[in-house]
This record gives C-alpha cells, structure tokens and sequence, in this order.
C-alpha cells in the first residue's frame, strides 16, 4: 500500500519547515545570499584569530644550550651539528644554527648556545627563554663535586622562572665529559643536585609569598612540605651521560647517543 501525506508528516516531522526554508532561500538574490555567507566566514575566521592571539599561544622550537662556563657547552652545540670536534673558546654571545632530530618527521628545531658567563647567562636566557621547546642543561661531570653549588643555583634560577615553569620545556640534564676517569654518573649527580636544591628552596623560601608561592616573577620549586625531586616539576626531566670529546683523542666520535634520541622525541 502506497503511503499517505500523513505518514509522511509522520515520518519527518520537519520536512515543511526545510521545505519552506528552501522556498525562501531560492526566492532570496543570490548577491544577498553571497554576502551573508562571505560576512559569516569572516566572523569566523576573526574569533578563530582572536582566540589565537588572546590565548598568547606561540610556537616554541628553539633548544637551548645553557651550563656554567667550561662544561662543554659549545663543542656539543657542534657534535650535534655536524658531528665533527672542534676547538672552541668560552662563547660571549649566543650561537644559533637550524638542527634536525633524528626521527621519522624530520622535525626541525633552532639549537641555540648561550653564554655560560654569570654575568651573561641572565640577559641570553631572558632573550630565548619564552621560544624554549627544550633547554639542554650541560654539566661538567668531572668537577660536579667542585662546582655543585654553582651549578645547583644556576638551575634554580631556571627552574623557579615563571615563564619557564608555566611553559614547562623539556629538560635535558647532560652530564658531560663522561670519558674522563672521575666523571660522576647522571645517578649520582641527580642526587646531589636534589639536595642542594632542597637547601636552596629553604634558605631562600623568604623571599616568596606566602599567598601563592611567587613574588618577583619567581615560582615555588616542587612541592610544599616535601623535599624536592626533579619528579615534582610541571616539565619532563631526563638526565643523561654523553661525552662531545667522545675518547681519547680528537678523532673520537662524541658519545651523544642518549641526547639525540631524547631530542627526538620533542
């Protein structure tokens, strides 16, 4: 049996109204409805924009190189180049070259050296730390022992970085000259810096608001109440044993490996 206009209505309930919405759109003027459509796509694409831009979204692929003067910042800034050893001298400015990761996208980020000097190594990281996709700690493995302190307070500095904690990088810790006899292990010099970097939260939580953990542009490391652990951080932390000399002579490739592959994963 054929079906009736009732059953129909029944069936689709809304088809008078699309029949009466498609009645007035063919009797509108085609430059009309050109315009609206084109005045529509224009309010999209402007909140689209809008939300872009408000939001403060920005595209992070710079890799910085950061570390205390001597740790062997700059000849692993070119292993990871090109591969090659070099003779280098403590850097005054910042060196910057495009670097591809080894991984199946072929993702490309600006590798960055900056100065290691404390009298520099504040105005350079001020200058890239907001493009920062990844910040390469470099530590002399050899002298950690003598140079702890430093080094400990150098990475408080970065990591109690408003910018730097609300962008939460990755942080590679590479713990350089592993070819040297008293090199200290990437275990042992987690350890360590944890506690120092305990003493340092300590001596100076003072200084910090007591309403929400931050004053100055500064933020609270880790977690209240509990000793700090590199774990407590909003950001991924890996620390790795590399050696840009790589043996005992220059010829030697660099035992960069471990770096490589966590670069590519960024």
């Amino acid at each position: 049996m054929g079906q009736t206009a009732d059953d129909e209505v029944t069936e689709n309930p809304f088809a008078p109204y699309m029949e009466a919405l498609r009645q007035q759109v063919e009797d509108q003027d085609p430059v009309l409805l050109i315009g609206v459509v084109v005045a529509l796509a224009v309010v999209v694409i402007t909140c689209v924009f809008l939300k872009y831009f408000l939001t403060g979204k920005t595209v992070r692929s710079a890799v910085l190189l950061v570390g205390l003067c001597e740790s062997g910042k700059t000849l692993l800034f070119i292993r990871l180049l090109s591969g090659r050893f070099k003779k280098t001298q403590t850097s005054i400015t910042d060196s910057s070259a495009p670097y591809k990761a080894k991984n199946d996208r072929g993702s490309t980020w600006t590798l960055i050296d900056l100065p290691g000097h404390d009298s520099l190594r504040s105005q350079y990281l001020e200058k890239f730390k907001s493009a920062a996709r990844a910040i390469i700690f470099v530590v002399d493995s050899a002298i950690f022992q003598k140079e702890v302190r430093d080094v400990a307070e150098f990475l408080y500095m970065l990591l109690t970085d408003a910018v730097i904690s609300r962008n939460a990088p990755t942080l590679l810790v590479a713990c350089n000259k592993q070819d040297i006899a008293m090199a200290k292990s990437a275990k042992l010099i987690q350890q360590q810096l944890e506690k120092e970097l305990n003493t340092l939260r300590v001596t100076r939580s003072a200084a910090l608001s007591a309403q929400d953990g931050s004053v100055g542009g500064s933020v609270y490391l880790g977690k209240k109440g509990k000793d700090f652990e590199f774990g407590q951080l909003p950001m991924r932390v890996e620390f790795l044993e590399c050696s840009a000399r790589g043996g005992k002579g220059e010829e030697e490739a660099a035992d960069i490996d471990g770096l490589e592959k966590s670069l590519a994963k960024l």
